[in-house]
């Protein structure tokens, strides 16, 4: 389990991009250094767009598993709101403001997750979601020859993505009593979505 640039228990660096594509080649430059013959990736949230265009870059992924990621451009209900200001501005104080809107709508654990990491990686990552990829990660995410699936919260639906990919060949999973923090809320759940997922 990786922790991108800027998040988590990673390095911060100032002169990294922290757009969606820069973590994606570097996410390639580990994975292509580590020699594996086939892996398996996963990604939630924006490192579901990550994990699809690291994906697109190499030729050895037996399973693409994604959940709750964003496929399309405009970004989702946390990204748009940091995406709106300048990048100045959320550096000196929007971050902390965020981290506070977290805490005082009851959302400790996304606000922990915040605090420890770097205000120009969440802003440039939030941009990067907004902007989308191109192509974009839905079409990359659908073509994609690796076997695929998406994973939802219970808590997260309805969501039209849960019929949509379905119709598409993708197999999808939902985790009961979680929403979109999963992993947090009920990672035995995800666990076991993520084993059947990947499960030849």
């Amino acid at each position: 389990m990786l922790d991108l640039l800027g998040f988590g228990f990673s390095d911060q660096p100032s002169d990294f991009g922290y757009h969606v594509h820069d973590h994606a080649q570097q996410l390639v430059r580990f994975i292509e250094a580590q020699e594996w013959k086939q892996i398996d990736l996963y990604g939630h949230s924006m490192g579901g767009s990550v994990a699809i265009e690291a994906a697109n870059l190499i030729g050895n992924v037996r399973h693409l598993i994604l959940s709750e990621a964003n496929l399309d451009s405009g970004g989702g209900e946390f990204s748009r709101p940091i995406a709106a200001a300048q990048e100045a501005d959320y550096i000196s104080g929007g971050h902390l403001r965020t981290i506070d809107a977290a805490k005082a709508a009851g959302d400790a654990d996304w606000a922990a997750t915040m605090r420890v990491s770097s205000a120009r990686a969440v802003y440039r990552g939030a941009k990067s979601l907004v902007d989308g990829g191109t192509p974009a990660w839905r079409s990359r995410f659908l073509s994609h020859p690796a076997q695929k699936a998406f994973v939802f919260g219970e808590r997260s639906l309805p969501d039209p993505d849960q019929e949509i990919l379905a119709s598409q060949g993708i197999m999808v999973f939902v985790v009961p009593d979680a929403g979109h923090s999963m992993s947090l809320e009920n990672p035995h759940g995800l666990a076991e979505a993520l084993a059947k997922a990947s499960s030849d």
